[in-house]
Formats: structure tokens, sequence, C-alpha cells
């Protein structure tokens, strides 16, 4: 077998892709059947609770309608007179009987409906009474009705003119309108026969069924084998209790499986209750599982017949392509190879082709490149300034303005003297919070100068900030902003504070000036400004005054990730918040701070050299 894989790439690309396919195929066999399996399952459950909902909606309105005239016959005037009176009246009666008969005829669900005195006056019912198994609810429970309007019955029987039957009673008592006082009760039979053939008329699968149960768990309605008044449980023991208002449970094991679907009426505490019994799934799957085995049986061999087709056609250019190549002299530049097709072979051939060609030009372009980059190091260090004798020059107007006594102009020149050489400092990137602070303070003193009474600046940092490290040049634009935009176009005197402090998420800096503000879209404008990633560093701004927010926005973002970003706040009229957060950079080393100090001390040497 090893021999076999190991002399042909067909072999090995046609044994995996095999595998590689049979495994998904019978996965996917394996699961489509056990989907199938569940689904038919849901289906069942779906279609029964559907077939419950139905049987509550006509059980509802059937005993909606029961209740309602009910109601209708406590309030009648007729039934009020007759159950007031102490004597019999055969007028009234048959006036009455009659009445109930209208009512009753339309209804086929209704047996019977009495109205009892509490008197020794004889009751009225539309049928003629000649029996009955009904004991009301106030024989065992006599304070029922005052804490209740109506009582359900369980099933019993009734025996009238027509015969006997099986009965559901509603009973409520009677009281007079004036002064509401017992007068009587009333019953409205409803026939259980007429129920129960619309609950066996119920189908769940083929054996499944449907119960009918009062508040007790009796029997209410069923199948003809399960006798009415028997509690669930005694057909079913250990079935558990029924949560929620509906739902499904599991019954038995095995072959005596059963799904018990329930549901709770809105109107009337009686429960409707579909029981289905497993073999009905059992059926079903074994359907699925010899479809899905057919299914599967037929993908593969046509999965086996493709796959060997398909690697005969990709294998047998590289075949051609390897025996060219083994009979190419390796002492020699590789030669044009044909190309015979122009998919993924011919591609790759193609690119073999332009490989050598390609080689060369990147050889060519790659010295190019060196030479233009030393070409511009060289022009750079040429027009490059020298940082000491722009120093030296600035420390010269320095002293020549102090022999003048001008000092406003030394103060100006010192301090551009110490901003210029902050913002150059030999290339390095980061700076303590320190000397950040020291280069806004050269900036502030310059302006102050230019503005004079215009603005206030002042500094809030949180004890032992000033020595972490920061990326530099961060804060002075900022100000610059609050300036020029916010400060210097307002009348009066204005303030410029920078607030600084540490917790666990870094150290926060907010800028914040008392200036003119920005409107609500200047403010969305440029916090969209912000928020565009796609801008490109350096780039021109599309109105004035954004470009050093995004310039700083941008520097925070490559040196300390997208969380680090600036984050404005404006009202018009009141003045502007710039906010942002850099992750806890520890204080440099002794010795870095001794080197950085003498270079201080070396650039200062010079400059006393040049006032000399």
């Amino acid at each position: 077998m090893q021999q076999w894989l190991g002399k042909s790439l067909k072999h090995k690309l046609s044994l995996l892709i095999i595998i590689a396919t049979l495994v998904p195929l019978l996965f996917l066999g394996f699961f489509a059947f056990n989907m199938a399996e569940s689904l038919t399952e849901e289906k069942a459950k779906i279609t029964g609770m559907n077939t419950l909902r139905q049987l509550e909606a006509y059980l509802d309105t059937m005993v909606k309608d029961v209740e309602n005239i009910s109601l209708f016959l406590i309030g009648h005037t007729g039934v009020q007179s007759y159950l007031k009176t102490s004597e019999s009246n055969y007028i009234q009666q048959t006036t009455i009987i009659n009445f109930l008969t209208n009512l009753a005829f339309s209804k086929d669900y209704i047996a019977n409906i009495i109205v009892e005195p509490l008197g020794s006056k004889d009751p009225i019912s539309h049928k003629s009474l000649v029996r009955s198994e009904f004991r009301n609810i106030t024989e065992d429970n006599p304070n029922y009705y005052e804490e209740h309007a109506k009582w359900w019955s369980y099933v019993h029987r009734q025996w009238t003119f027509e015969g006997v039957r099986k009965v559901i009673t509603l009973a409520r008592p009677i009281r007079s309108t004036d002064k509401y006082r017992p007068i009587g009760n009333l019953q409205i039979n409803l026939d259980q026969g007429i129920i129960a053939n619309q609950i066996r008329q119920a189908v769940l699968e083929k054996s499944g069924y449907v119960l009918l149960l009062d508040e007790n768990n009796r029997i209410i309605a069923g199948p003809p084998d399960m006798e009415t008044n028997l509690t669930l449980s005694d057909y079913y023991p250990s079935i558990g209790e029924f949560e929620g208002l509906s739902g499904n449970l599991d019954y038995g094991e095995g072959s005596n499986k059963k799904t018990i679907l329930y549901k709770n009426m809105s109107s009337v505490n009686w429960k409707l209750v579909g029981i289905i019994p497993s073999q009905e799934y059992r059926s079903q799957n074994q359907y699925f599982l010899k479809l899905t085995a057919v299914a599967v049986t037929v993908a593969i061999l046509l999965v086996i017949i493709l796959v060997l087709f398909l690697i005969q056609k990709i294998t047998n250019p590289l075949s051609i392509l390897t025996r060219f190549l083994k009979n190419s002299s390796p002492e020699e530049p590789l030669p044009a190879l044909p190309v015979k097709s122009i998919d993924e072979v011919g591609q790759l051939i193609i690119s073999y082709n332009k490989l050598s060609s390609r080689i060369v030009k990147l050889t060519d372009e790659v010295k190019l490149n060196e030479s233009l980059k030393k070409e511009a190091d060289m022009h750079a260090l040429q027009v490059q300034i020298n940082p000491h004798f722009l120093y030296n020059t600035l420390s010269s107007i320095h002293w020549l303005a102090l022999m003048n006594q001008d000092v406003k102009i030394a103060e100006m020149v010192g301090s551009l003297s110490d901003f210029l050489r902050f913002s150059l400092n030999n290339g390095q990137e980061y700076c303590s919070v320190q000397q950040e602070i020291m280069h806004v303070q050269h900036y502030v003193n310059i302006q102050a100068i230019r503005y004079p009474d215009k603005f206030l600046f002042e500094v809030q940092l949180e004890e032992g900030l000033q020595h972490h490290m920061m990326l530099k040049l961060l804060l002075q634009p900022l100000v610059e902003n609050s300036m020029q935009h916010g400060i210097l176009n307002r009348d009066g005197k204005g303030n410029i504070t920078i607030h600084g402090y540490q917790d666990q998420q870094g150290i926060h800096f907010i800028v914040e000036d008392n200036g003119i503000g920005m409107t609500p879209e200047r403010l969305a404008w440029l916090q969209d400004q912000l928020l565009d990633h796609m801008t490109q560093y350096g780039g021109e701004s599309t109105e004035k005054g954004s470009y050093g927010l995004r310039n700083v926005h941008k520097r925070l973002l490559l040196h300390y990730g997208k969380d680090a970003g600036l984050h404005v706040d404006s009202t018009e009229g009141l003045g502007t918040q710039v906010m942002f957060t850099i992750p806890v950079i520890e204080p440099v080393a002794e010795q870095q701070s001794d080197k950085n100090h003498l270079t201080k001390e070396g650039d200062e040497n010079n400059e006393g050299h040049d006032r000399r």
C-alpha cells in the first residue's frame, strides 16, 4: 500500500480526497438522520399544540357563551320576579320555560337550564328534570359563593324525559337586583357527549388522543375507554405536575414512552392534554433512516467517480511538466515552457516563464532604490540646519536684547530658543510629562507677549505625574488650537487649563478653555474627521483648524493604539474640552537622565562659548 501511494501523486490525491469526502458524507448522513428524528418529534409537538389551541378556542367560545347566558338570566326581570314571590305562578313558570327554551334552542351543547328557588317552590327547567346526581359545592363548602361567583361541576348524570345523559354544570347563585340577597340558584348543564365528541375528533398523529381535565385533573372528556371523573394519575401514575400555562413532558421509557402536551384554558380552570405514543416517531424515523442510507450510498458512488475523473484531468498536465523539467539541464538557464491551457496549471507555467525576467527587474529596482535613498540622505544632510548654530544665534539675540534692556524681546527669544530646542531634540520621540509641560509653557510665554492680558494659563497635574514618560509634542498643539480658535476669538480674557491625573486605565490629559466653543455641526464634522481612519497621515485638512488635532490624533493612534485617540466635546459660547488617555510608562533610568543632563550641559556650554 505504501509503495503504491509513493509512486504517484495521483494515487495520493485520489485516496485523500475520497477519504476527505466520505467522512463528511457519512457525518452528514448521520446528522441528517438525527435532525429528521428531532424534527419529526418537534413537528408532532407543534401540530399537537396547534390542535390543543383549536380545541381551546372552541371550548372558550362555548364557556363564555354559557357564562354570558347565566349573567343574562340572573338579571332577567321575569326570573327575578318569579324568585322573589313566595307562591308559584303558572303563567310566570310557562313564560320562563319558553324563554329558556328559546335561549337553548340553537345551542346543541346546552343539555338543560334549571332555575331553582330557595323556598318550597318548584324549580323551572326547559326540559323536565326527572333525576340528577348533581351536588352543589355549598353542600361541602357553604361559604364557597362568598368568595367565588360561579362553580363548574364534575361530570355527573342527569335524567330527563329524553333519557339519561352525562353533563357538566355551571352553577351560580341568583341574588335580588334590589337588595342583593340570595333568592335562588341557576344551573346550566353542558352536554358532556357533545364536548367528548369534539375532543375525540382531534387527531394527534395516528394513535394519539386528547383529554379534557378539570381543575382537580379529573377527566371530563376523552377516548371511550377512559372513564370520566377518574384522575389522569389513575392511568399514568407518577406523571408529575404540569408547570406553566402550556408545555410538554416525556412519560415512560422505551417502547412505552409517550410525549404529553398540555395547555391550560384561560376562561376556566380546565386543561387540555394531548398524548402521543413514541411508536409514531419510530415508524417515521425508520422511513427517514432508509431514505438517508440510500441517499448517502448514491452520493458516495458519485463522489468516487467524480474524484477519479477530476484527479486524472488535474494530474496529467503536472505529469507532462514533471517530465519536461526532468529532461532539462541544471547548468543552463531554464527555457520557456509551452503553455497548453489557461487553468491553474497553465497559469503556473506562465508565472514560471515570467519569474527569471522578473528577478532581473527586481534586482535592478533594488539597486536603483538604494541609490536614490543614499542621494536623498545626502540631500537631507546638506539642507539640514545645524541646531547649535540656531541655538547660538538665538542666544546672541537674547544677550543683545538684555544689553539694550529690552526685557520683552529677551523673554520671547529665550522662550523661542527653549521651544525650538525641545522640538528638534535630536529626533527623540518621547519625553517626561514635566518636559512636555515646560514646552507648552514656553509657547504660552511667547503668546502672552504677543497677546497681553488676553488669557490666563494654568496647569493642574496630579502629584508624582511629572516624571512619567509620554510621546512629546501632544499638549502644545492642543493648547495652540484652544488659543487660536477659542480664546483669541472671544471678547475679554479667557482661561486655558491643562488637567492631568492617573488611574487604572492610564494617564488622562484634558485641555479645556472657555472660548467661543463650536456649533453642533462643526463639532460633529470634527468628530467625523477624527474617526476617519482612511485619512492619510500628513494630508491637508479640508477646513481650517482641523489639521493640528488630526495630526495629534493620528500620532496617538500610531504609538498607543486605537483606544488612545482624541475625544472632543464643545458647547457653543461656553468652551471646548479635548481629552486623551495614554498608558503608564515608568520614569526613565538614572543613567538616561544623566545622559540627557550631560547633553543639555554640552549644549549650554556651546551656547556660552558663542556668547563669549
